[in-house]
C-alpha cells in the first residue's frame, strides 16, 4: 500500500512540473523580448549587435558540422577538456562582472534606494515610515549597516561589489552540490552558471533577490550533503549544522526563499513511503541537530534586528501578510500603489488586515472562478516569462535620468542596460535566448526522478505557486527560486538531450513520400 501511494505522488509531482513548466516554456517561447528588429510591444528592438551574434553563432555551428579540423578542435575543447575549458570560462565571466561593476554603478530606486537611504538618513519621516511598514527589508539594512561600517564606505560601487561576490558564492555552492551528485555534470554546470553570471546584470542591484542567493544555495547544498549516502557522517554533521544557519538566514533576507524548505520536507516525507531500510538514530541526530541550531540562529539573529537602534520604527505599522494576497489578485497580479498607499493611510494592524480581506474577497468574487482561472494563466505568464527578469521594468529602476550619458567604454555599456539605451533590446533578446534554452534544458529531462530532482522540481512548483498566491507580476520574484533551475538544468541536461536524439531518430525511421512511392512502384513491379 505505501509503495503505491509512493508511486501515486512522485507521477502526481511529476505531471505537476510538467504542467507548470511547459506552460512557462510556451509563455518564454511567445515573449515580445525574443522578437528581432523593431519591437512595438516593448518598444526596445535588436541591433546589428543581435544580428552579427547570431550569424557568429550559426558560422560556428556550420563549422563544427562541415569542418573535421574545425570539429575536432572543438570536440578537444569543449568535450575532452571541459572540466578546463568550464573553469576558465567561468574565471573570465567573473573577470567581466568585475569590469561590468566598475564601469556601471548607477544608484537604483524603488526599495533598494530607501536601504541605501537609511544608511546616512536615519531622521526622514519617509524613511521612518518605509521602515515601519516594509519592517521585512531591516535585516539586508542591518547587513549593509555592519558592511558599510567594517569597511568605511557606503556607496553604490561598493554595495555593487558586494552583490558580485554573493551572487558568484551561489554560483560556486550550486557546482558543490553538483559535485557532490554527478562529478561528471561539473562541467555542463561549469558552463551553464557561466551563460548565466555573463548575462545577469542584477548584480548592480543591492537586494534581497540577489543577496538571498547564497543561502538558498547553501541550505540546498547542505541538504544534498545530507541526503547523498555515499558522504561520511563528520561531513553530514557539519551539513547540518548549516542547513540551520542557511535557512534561517534565507527567512530573514526573504521569508519566501524558504520555499525549498518545505519542497524538501515533503519529498523526504513521501520517500518515507518506500520500503528502504532507514537508519532512524542518524537520522534523528542530524535533524535534531539542524533544528537546535536553526533556533539558536533564529533567536540570536532575531534578538540582534528588535534591539537595532540605527532607525526608529514602529513595528505595529508592518503590512500584514495578507496585504499582499490581496494585490496578488488585482491588476496583472503585481504591486498596486492604491493598497500600498491604503497601508500607510490605516492606523491599525486590525484595520490593515481588514481592508486587505476586504478587497482580496471582492476581486474574487468579482473574478469568478472561471475569470480567476483565467487570470492565474495569464499571472503565469506575467510571472515566468520574461527572460531578463523584469530588467527596468521597476518603477524609478535606475534612480538617475534614464537616459545613458557615460563617455567611452562606461556609456556603450549603459546602452545596454538603461531604459532608453540603444541596446536594451539587445540584452533582452539575449537573456530570452537563454531563458528559453534553460528551460528546454529542464523541460525535457523528466525521465530523471531522483529525489534530489524531484526536490529541486517542487521547489519550482512551490515558487510558482507562491507567486500566484502573492504579489507577482513580474519575473524578477523567480531570482530568489534560481539556485533550483541551476542545478536541475546541470542534472537532467544529459536526459534532455537523449530525449531529443530519440526524436530524431525516429523522425529519421519515418519514410519520405518519395520512399513510399518508390517502395510501392518495386512491389508493383515484382506483381507484374
Amino acid at each position: 500500500m505505501t509503495t503505491k501511494l509512493f508511486k501515486f505522488g512522485d507521477r502526481a509531482l511529476i505531471h505537476l512540473f510538467n504542467g507548470f513548466f511547459f506552460l512557462t516554456l510556451l509563455f518564454a517561447i511567445t515573449s515580445p523580448n525574443i522578437i528581432l528588429g523593431d519591437n512595438k510591444i516593448t518598444g526596445a528592438g535588436t541591433t546589428l549587435f543581435t544580428t552579427w551574434l547570431l550569424i557568429t553563432v550559426v558560422a560556428v555551428v556550420v563549422c563544427v558540422l562541415t569542418y573535421p579540423q574545425f570539429k575536432q578542435w572543438w570536440y578537444q575543447v569543449f568535450i575532452v577538456q571541459k572540466l578546463r575549458t568550464g573553469v576558465l570560462i567561468l574565471g573570465a565571466v567573473v573577470l567581466w562582472q568585475l569590469i561590468f561593476v566598475l564601469n556601471v554603478h548607477p544608484p537604483i530606486g524603488f526599495d533598494v534606494g530607501a536601504i541605501h537611504q537609511a544608511l546616512t538618513d536615519t531622521t526622514s519621516p519617509d524613511i521612518k515610515a518605509y521602515f515601519s511598514l516594509n519592517y521585512n527589508n531591516m535585516p539586508i539594512l542591518l547587513a549593509q549597516l555592519i558592511l558599510s561600517q567594517v569597511f568605511a564606505t557606503k556607496t553604490w560601487l561598493f554595495f555593487d561589489l558586494v552583490t558580485v561576490v554573493l551572487v558568484d558564492l551561489s554560483a560556486l555552492l550550486n557546482i558543490l552540490s553538483i559535485r557532490v551528485l554527478a562529478r561528471k555534470k561539473v562541467a555542463a554546470a561549469l558552463y551553464i552558471h557561466a551563460l548565466w553570471l555573463l548575462i545577469f546584470p542584477m548584480i548592480i542591484v543591492p537586494y534581497t533577490d540577489t543577496w538571498v542567493l547564497p543561502f538558498v544555495s547553501g541550505y540546498l547544498l547542505c541538504y544534498i550533503v545530507l541526503a547523498h549516502s555515499q558522504c561520511k557522517w563528520p561531513l553530514k554533521l557539519v551539513a547540518a549544522i548549516g542547513f540551520g544557519i542557511t535557512i534561517v538566514g534565507a527567512y530573514f533576507m526573504k521569508p519566501s526563499a524558504v520555499v525549498g524548505v518545505v519542497a524538501i520536507i515533503l519529498v523526504e516525507l513521501l520517500y518515507l513511503l518506500k520500503k528502504k531500510p532507514v537508519n532512524w538514530s542518524a537520522m534523528l541526530g542530524l535533524v535534531g541537530s539542524s533544528i537546535l541550531v536553526a533556533g539558536g540562529t533564529y533567536v540570536v539573529t532575531n534578538h540582534a534586528i528588535s534591539q537595532q537602534t540605527h532607525i526608529q520604527v514602529n513595528t505595529a505599522r508592518e503590512i500584514p501578510a495578507i496585504h499582499f494576497i490581496g494585490m496578488g489578485v488585482s491588476g496583472d497580479g503585481g504591486y498596486n500603489p492604491k493598497d500600498a498607499l491604503k497601508m500607510a493611510e490605516l492606523p491599525t494592524k486590525q484595520g490593515r488586515i481588514n481592508y486587505s480581506k476586504k478587497v482580496w474577497l471582492q476581486r474574487l468574487r468579482q473574478k469568478g472562478v472561471g475569470g480567476y482561472l483565467i487570470f492565474l494563466i495569464k499571472k503565469q505568464r506575467n510571472d515566468t516569462a520574461d527572460g531578463s527578469f523584469a530588467w527596468v521594468k521597476e518603477g524609478h529602476f535606475i534612480n538617475q535620468a534614464p537616459k545613458p550619458h557615460g563617455k567611452g567604454f562606461a556609456g556603450q555599456l549603459q546602452q545596454f542596460v538603461y531604459l532608453y539605451g540603444t541596446h536594451l533590446g539587445d540584452l533582452r533578446f539575449i537573456a530570452q535566448a537563454w531563458w528559453i534554452i534553460w528551460l528546454i534544458l529542464i523541460a525535457f529531462g523528466w525521465r530523471q526522478r531522483t529525489k534530489i530532482a524531484q526536490v529541486l522540481r517542487l521547489m519550482i512548483i512551490g515558487g510558482f505557486m507562491y507567486l500566484l498566491l502573492f504579489e507577482g507580476g513580474r519575473s524578477r520574484y523567480l531570482i530568489q527560486f534560481l539556485p533550483a533551475y541551476l542545478i536541475l538544468a546541470a542534472l537532467v541536461y544529459s536526459d534532455s538531450f537523449a530525449f531529443f536524439k530519440r526524436v530524431y531518430r525516429w523522425l529519421n525511421a519515418i519514410p519520405s513520400r518519395h520512399q513510399i512511392q518508390a517502395q510501392t512502384d518495386k512491389k508493383a513491379n515484382t506483381q507484374v
